[in-house]
């Protein structure tokens, strides 16, 4: 309830100041309208959105004002979505309306092809696929909360990022095209690069499992109680056995490091008989997205050769059809991130 006093606070804040200057407004907390949710306080998922109500308001010529972040459960509980939550909210009630388009107006002008704070020749992107979006999203990019992205493919509303900081007497078209457009795969209009972006992550912990049985089940019964714990597990690798033996490792959330590590010696060691759990909370994730590559040998050998080339040893990888990614020592991500993006011409304009 009382994280969820912002947005209350917020959303009356502007109905006034929209009827203020003539134009009749109303604000609604995310229980109003319904945005019912799970229970899972501070994570909660939208499981819908009833219409009715906000769109009787707008067919009478109302500015509706939705708390964003929050919802309510089915005991009547107010619930938080998480950090980001507003853009999933908006983009739910977005799908819900059948909106045309989704805009996000953040703290930034568009998605860049990396943090522009790391590499000032980061380029905006005028366009990115939902699923490139979505890896971005899940691999450390802080334009949009993944959930808000995964929303917008489901129910296909192409979403554009903009800027709450531009000039107040822009030209409303001008401002509509400008920020940079989440859509589809097959517009004619996307750029294609082979590699789109470079996403980091330093939140992250690396988990390892000593001596575990190579049996069935193993990973499960490691995994499995992680998972109950609301834990989200994300780079996972299994050595080659020896002796009936093998070591399990898996990143974590660093905020999850000590919750895990704390579950894993308590339970997970002794019902197992494992031998040890050992980590890493210094390490970080690096990644590199592109539709492109689906079409391109020799990208994900690029990368690690870049990295060889600036000294930069890698611990482990994950790969997807769009997406490679390292988990490198956190000291190495500005140096790895600053060679990518010169080594994938991403300063440069894509062919379009």
């Amino acid at each position: 309830m009382l994280a969820a006093t912002g947005e209350q606070a917020s959303s009356a804040l502007l109905a006034i100041a929209l009827q203020a200057e003539g134009m009749p407004a109303v604000s609604y907390a995310g229980w109003q309208v319904p945005i019912k949710t799970s229970n899972a306080y501070t994570k909660a998922r939208i499981d819908s959105i009833d219409d009715v109500r906000v769109r009787a308001d707008l067919n009478a010529g109302k500015v509706v004002i939705i708390t964003g972040f929050q919802g309510v459960d089915e005991g009547g509980n107010i619930t938080t979505l998480g950090r980001g939550g507003s853009d999933t909210s908006a983009v739910a009630v977005a799908a819900a309306l059948k909106a045309d388009e989704a805009l996000i107006f953040t703290d930034v002008d568009g998605v860049y092809t990396t943090d522009p704070r790391i590499v000032p020749e980061a380029r905006r992107l005028a366009s990115i696929s939902f699923e490139e979006m979505l890896e971005m999203a899940s691999l450390g990019s802080k334009v949009l909360q993944i959930r808000s992205v995964e929303f917008a493919g489901k129910y296909k509303v192409p979403m554009r990022v903009l800027s709450s900081f531009t000039p107040w007497d822009i030209d409303l078209t001008e401002e509509a095209n400008s920020g940079t457009l989440i859509t589809f795969e097959e517009d004619q209009q996307m750029e294609h690069a082979v590699v789109s972006g470079i996403a980091f992550n330093r939140d992250e912990a690396k988990i390892s499992v000593l001596g575990v049985p190579d049996k069935p089940g193993i990973a499960y019964q490691i995994l499995g109680a992680v998972a109950d714990a609301n834990i989200e597990v994300d780079v996972i690798i299994q050595n080659v056995s020896k002796d009936g033996k093998t070591d399990f490792s898996f990143t974590v959330n660093r905020n999850d490091y000590t919750k895990t590590i704390d579950l894993l010696k308590d339970k997970i060691v002794p019902a197992l008989g494992a031998a040890d759990v050992i980590g890493d909370p210094k390490i970080c994730k690096v990644s590199i997205v592109g539709i492109g590559m689906r079409s391109h040998v020799g990208v994900a050998s690029k990368m690690f050769r870049v990295l060889s080339e600036e000294g930069i040893n890698i611990i482990m990888i994950s790969t997807s059809e769009i997406k490679t990614s390292v988990v490198i020592d956190e000291k190495y991500m500005e140096l790895a991130v600053r060679a990518l993006h010169r080594a994938f011409d991403l300063d440069q304009p894509a062919a379009a």
